[in-house]
């Protein structure tokens, strides 16, 4: 029986070090670069050094880490509906940076922790002296919460002013600052019958009525209200969009992907997300229908022809799917993923010369972006009877954090291929790196 790989073209990488799987895409890269490289500039991060990760969590909520890397959950991005509410929250976590926040917060933790270890002594030292365990163990319960209410303090504090700082970077960058207010309303239409039942010292996080208080006081300054912003264009809005129904065609539930885009909704967009919810559930007709209306309206877009060429594929149409992945990077070249898929069709497809071409699209891709599908791809075209094969399936599980399986294909690398050969080379650095 002939076999169909479905190949879904959001791959989710676990990075078990910070708890959260990342999502790999051009398409929803490379518009949220477009759209927020502009605060990255006001904020001072150079041309190239800003670095947008998608976070697979239906949490509301973004974070930067080393200030350039910049990781926005698809719970926000499902639920903020403009670029330029998007833009206030990147503002908001850039304004961490800028602050000097987190090491101000690691060196604050440090401190507390150093507090409460002392109150901790000093419990067991009463639990011991004195006989009175009951005693000793108050004082024991209550450092930690002493730790926690002086850190949630200074935590609130610094929400305060990375929210005042985001205002200025939106204004320095030329975007109007009622973003924020776009923000914060969504979050208290969300939060606020909770938030009036809990003790605003209890949270790390102002009150979102709070917040929304001081943006309007803010708005109200001639120098907001006299400034003329930057407005998106409509080829901006619409792909924004599009990449916030490829993400809940992909991650929602068919129901809340009708309710959300019913049928009667004819928009790219909305075409867009049921195509991708159809391809999902089976339906590759269905599919089939949308992403052609797409790309008769849309000719000239490459992640269109990349939906079509993963349809075909599902079908079992490797002629047709190596032909719309092959479009789709003549109009935008340099695309790792789109070249990965497409290697994934040729190793299977497996004409003459296919898999030649798979390697070379594999490798093109692995310079540009190394990722673990792109090195389980490129083994795939090898094939098992090619000593390369397992060096590049030690990549494969090295860049996923399984050291035991990444030694164990470097050595049978290393025992297969001629020594001094690149791929021999490499396996003896994943055997020497990997400990």
């Amino acid at each position: 029986m002939r076999k169909v790989f479905v190949f879904l073209l959001v791959f989710v990488l676990a990075i078990p070090a910070y708890a959260v799987s990342l999502i790999n895409d051009t398409e929803i890269e490379s518009v949220l670069t477009e759209l927020i490289e502009p605060i990255a500039t006001a904020a001072k991060i150079g041309d190239g050094r800003l670095h947008v990760h998608i976070v697979n969590n239906d949490d509301f909520n973004a974070f930067v880490m080393g200030g350039e890397d910049i990781y926005i959950y698809t719970g926000l991005l499902s639920r903020v509906k403009s670029p330029n509410a998007l833009r206030a929250v990147v503002a908001h976590e850039l304004g961490h940076t800028i602050g000097g926040h987190m090491a101000q917060m690691s060196s604050r933790m440090e401190s507390e922790m150093r507090r409460s270890m002392l109150i901790q002594a000093l419990g067991i030292g009463l639990m011991v002296a004195g006989g009175n365990p009951s005693l000793g163990a108050g004082v024991v319960a209550g450092a930690g919460g002493i730790a926690r209410q002086s850190v949630l303090s200074f935590s609130r504090d610094e929400e305060r002013v990375a929210d005042d700082m985001g205002f200025d970077l939106m204004m320095r960058a030329g975007f109007n600052p009622n973003g924020f207010m776009d923000v914060f309303t969504q979050m208290n239409d969300m939060t606020g019958a909770i938030e009036s039942k809990i003790n605003p010292n209890s949270v790390n996080h102002p009150l979102t009525s709070e917040r929304l208080k001081n943006v309007r006081e803010k708005l109200k300054s001639d120098a907001v209200k006299n400034k003329k912003f930057k407005t998106d264009d409509d080829k901006t809005i619409k792909q924004y969009d599009l990449i916030r129904a490829k993400l809940i065609g992909y991650l929602d539930g068919f129901d809340r992907i009708k309710t959300l885009y019913p049928y009667s909704d004819k928009s790219d967009a909305a075409i867009y997300a049921r195509a991708i919810a159809n391809m999902r559930a089976g339906n590759l007709d269905g599919a089939l229908v949308g992403t052609k209306t797409l790309l008769a309206r849309n000719p000239k877009n490459p992640y269109f022809y990349e939906l079509l060429g993963d349809i075909e594929f599902a079908n079992g149409h490797y002629d047709d799917s190596v032909d719309a992945y092959t479009r789709a990077l003549k109009i935008r070249p340099n695309s790792p993923q789109i070249e990965t898929a497409l290697s994934i069709v040729l190793a299977e497809r497996n004409k003459p010369g296919d898999r030649d071409i798979a390697i070379e699209r594999c490798k093109h891709a692995i310079l540009i972006e190394p990722t673990p599908l792109a090195y389980w791809t490129l083994a795939r075209a090898y094939g098992s009877d090619d000593g390369r094969a397992d060096w590049a399936m030690a990549e494969f599980y090295r860049m996923q954090k399984n050291k035991d399986k990444a030694r164990e294909y470097a050595k049978s690398a290393k025992n297969r291929l001629s020594r001094g050969s690149p791929e021999y080379i490499k396996s003896d650095d994943i055997l020497r790196t990997v400990k």
